[in-house]
């Protein structure tokens, strides 16, 4: 009876694992955490939900300080927590004379602070069992993105707090992984990149298909690493 918590499941690459892990027996139990409770509701129907308990957890993650209290509430609901997948993730792309500060601070809320305060909670019972924790950061997090300030420091800090967390929480028998996905067919893409054609570019199955195979049981020996997932456009 194994407890998984996704954020960012409704569209994207969170709503794939989802759907792709409710078809898998990895997790009998399934927490979708966001504020947009219609999107996880449709999120939900899609699932495979005859052998799951599928749940649905209203939070802003614009406001990290209300994190401890919904976790609180799904151990209790489930009495362990397995696995943390922190999908969600807010751009506003800007250049620097741009950006203000409330840009800043909104997008270190949702892309930081609320991942920092979902590992911290979850860990608090974690620890306990041992688990995974799976944070997506992005390619934008490695290379300069003029342009893209906010986004691309913010990508940056979730790959340095999983590198970290790696080594702090082996301790507990918790394995860290991070995942950097490049141009992905997205909600957040599209506001980085509105003129691109998301047919050209990757798909969010094919990122939600690496990260499932990174947190079933096959998946253990590559924690500790920036997994960078690409796909390479032909040129015709």
């Amino acid at each position: 009876m194994k407890t998984c918590i996704i954020t960012g499941a409704g569209s994207g690459i969170g709503r794939e694992v989802a759907i792709s892990l409710s078809r898998t027996a990895d997790f009998t139990n399934i927490a979708l955490l966001g504020r947009n409770m219609k999107t996880l509701s449709e999120t939900k129907s899609m699932m495979e939900s005859m052998y799951k308990d599928i749940s649905l957890w209203d939070i802003n993650f614009q406001e990290p300080e209300k994190i401890p209290a919904v976790i609180e509430s799904v151990f209790e609901k489930y009495g362990a927590i397995d696995c943390l997948l922190n999908i969600a993730g807010y751009t506003d792309p800007q250049p620097l004379l741009q950006t203000t500060l409330e840009s800043m601070e909104n997008t270190y809320k949702v892309n930081v602070f609320s991942p920092f305060m979902l590992m911290k909670e979850t860990v608090r019972y974690m620890k306990k069992t041992g688990g995974k924790i799976l944070n997506v950061a992005s390619t934008a997090g490695m290379t300069p993105r003029p342009g893209w300030l906010s986004y691309s420091s913010s990508k940056a800090s979730v790959i340095s707090m999983s590198q970290t967390l790696t080594e702090e929480l082996a301790e507990y028998g918790i394995k860290v992984y991070c995942v950097s996905p490049g141009r992905c067919a997205t909600k957040l893409r599209k506001r980085l990149a509105p003129n691109e054609d998301p047919s050209t570019i990757m798909q969010p199955d094919e990122v939600a298909e690496v990260i499932c195979n990174l947190i079933s049981q096959s998946g253990n020996c590559l924690d500790g690493q920036n997994i960078v997932i690409r796909k390479q456009i032909s040129k015709k």
